[in-house]
């Protein structure tokens, strides 16, 4: 820098002092992309882990966090796209996924099977990547959900966490760890930030769970889901069952797979489902976050939710649908009693449902004795069923110490559902709807949910999740909803491949489970 002060000093004029600024300012963006450059080394795996015959790098400096990226372009409007952009311009661009070109699971597989073999030559940089590697993956719950059920899959026995960019609409899973609901920026300042965040962030278990459903083949028709939508088409972790697999029995169809958020079953689902069928036909019509949450709002309008007891029949609610039964722990089989008017349920994993609400709440420590309820960690094995009687209901969560019916916690449920006055009903996981036919003749559709592991994600300081392990997690005695506020019911377009968990080579159905019930 002194040649630049010794113009200023022989100079006396304007153009040197412009000089001097412009040569200043440029070398301060010099050291700062030099900086930057040092910083992205912890993120940074080398080209020869990632293409085949590449060459290896004469020195090797272990990134101290490994990212692999991948980014659903389709999502977020144009942001996804912008999204991959920028990280291509900050990180090997080979590790940087669009997964409408590359399906994550043959990539993650590749990758490992490199890093394994790397490993047995010897190559201690390769020992260190795969230990510390972390995934950050930009989409929405359905997106999180198809990358979770990729790891889930692989059966690593480290698996990688994973951190989510929030670019859907809900984005609950992202909002329950602590990265937020709103679309991000994706300029390269806002990206370096979330690198530095994916960096210290910490490492938390959360439960994953199983979902089998078994229907009898009908001698006409399909038992499908009805269009517009398929089944359904973009739910990433939810997969039909094989011809060749042992769980078909002759004359019957099964559906399987998992979830990590929640299940739900009526009017919260029928919106989510007209919302997306809408959007499929109408894509240029859904580009702006917040336009698609008002149009979320209005479908609960038009279809009369705010004023269900006269729009809906009674044959909506969910008693008149399905019997419910509940296992807590290894325990017995039991009825599980629903009110009459209970019109949507939602088996309940984070604290994060419909934009970040929390359905279950904090019951009170009066309400956790009586009824044997204990505080809704993410990694307890016990998912919490709650109950809404009309979109007013739902409204309630947006108060303070607002919450849904509490039905109960348990370790597995099932779902039968027999001939009755309706002929369908809607189902939702982590995001993703569907349009379910119901039986047209004395037989039965069975849904049974079961504890299956757990997976491994990343949380920010913000996260609202709750660990049992983790001695900051018991519900503090002020944050207790009160017994004046408590309502408890006893007071009144991708392949199949994509689809892949509970459905791979080496799935195994959980242990306890009587898979003959089922039928």
């Amino acid at each position: 820098m002194e040649f630049l002060n010794r113009i200023s000093v022989r100079s006396g004029n304007r153009l040197a002092s412009h000089i001097h600024s412009f040569l200043a300012k440029s070398w301060d963006l010099m050291v700062g992309d030099m900086k930057s450059e040092d910083k992205l080394r912890d993120f940074y795996i080398p080209n020869y882990m990632l293409v085949s015959g590449s060459d290896m790098p004469k020195v090797k400096i272990v990134p101290s966090c490994p990212v692999m990226v991948f980014v659903n372009a389709k999502s977020g409007a144009q942001i996804g796209g912008e999204l991959l952009l920028t990280y291509r311009s900050l990180l090997n661009e080979n590790q940087v996924i669009d997964l409408g070109e590359k399906a994550p699971e043959k990539v993650l597989h590749t990758l490992y099977v490199t890093l394994e073999t790397l490993k047995s030559s010897g190559d201690v940089l390769a020992a260190e990547i795969q230990k510390r590697l972390r995934i950050i993956v930009a989409g929405g719950d359905g997106t999180v959900g198809w990358l979770l059920s990729v790891v889930s899959d692989l059966k690593l026995p480290h698996p990688p966490p994973i951190a989510p960019v929030p670019l859907g609409t809900g984005n609950n899973i992202h909002f329950a760890f602590g990265w937020g609901k709103k679309n991000p920026f994706t300029d390269r300042q806002s990206v370096l930030t979330f690198l530095n965040q994916v960096k210290t962030a910490k490492e938390m278990n959360i439960d994953s769970w199983h979902i089998i459903m078994r229907m009898r083949s009908p001698m006409e028709g399909s038992c499908d889901p009805i269009a517009p939508l398929e089944l359904p088409h973009s739910l990433h972790a939810f997969h039909r069952v094989s011809q060749t697999d042992t769980l078909n029995m002759e004359g019957y169809q099964t559906f399987r797979g998992g979830f990590w958020n929640y299940f739900s079953m009526g009017m919260d689902a029928q919106i989510s489902y007209d919302f997306h069928a809408q959007r499929k036909l109408h894509a240029e019509k859904f580009k702006n976050q917040l336009v698609n949450q008002g149009t979320y709002l209005k479908l609960g309008c038009t279809q009369g939710w705010f004023c269900a007891s006269l729009s809906h029949p009674s044959s909506r609610n969910i008693s008149h649908q399905t019997k419910i039964k509940i296992m807590k722990r290894q325990g017995q089989w039991e009825d599980l009693l629903i009110p009459r008017s209970i019109r949507s349920i939602v088996c309940l994993n984070l604290p994060s449902f419909s934009g970040g609400l929390d359905p279950w709440g904090k019951p009170n420590t009066k309400k956790v004795q009586y009824r044997d309820l204990t505080p809704p960690y993410v990694d307890d094995g016990l998912i919490e069923i709650v109950g809404f009687r009309d979109a007013w209901h739902g409204l309630i969560l947006l108060a303070p110490k607002g919450h849904g019916t509490r039905l109960a916690q348990a370790n597995r449920i099932r779902f039968e559902f027999c001939k009755g006055a309706a002929e369908h009903t809607f189902m939702r996981i982590d995001g993703e709807p569907w349009k379910q036919p119901l039986p047209a003749d004395n037989d039965t559709v069975v849904v049974e949910i079961s504890h299956f592991g757990q997976a491994n994600m990343l949380a920010t300081p913000l996260n609202r999740s709750k660990s049992v392990n983790d001695p900051m997690s018991p519900v503090n005695s002020h944050d207790e909803d009160d017994d004046s506020n408590d309502e408890e019911y006893d007071d009144a377009e991708d392949t199949e491949e994509k689809r892949k968990f509970g459905a791979s080579d080496t799935f195994k159905i959980p242990d306890g489970v009587d898979i003959a019930q089922l039928t």
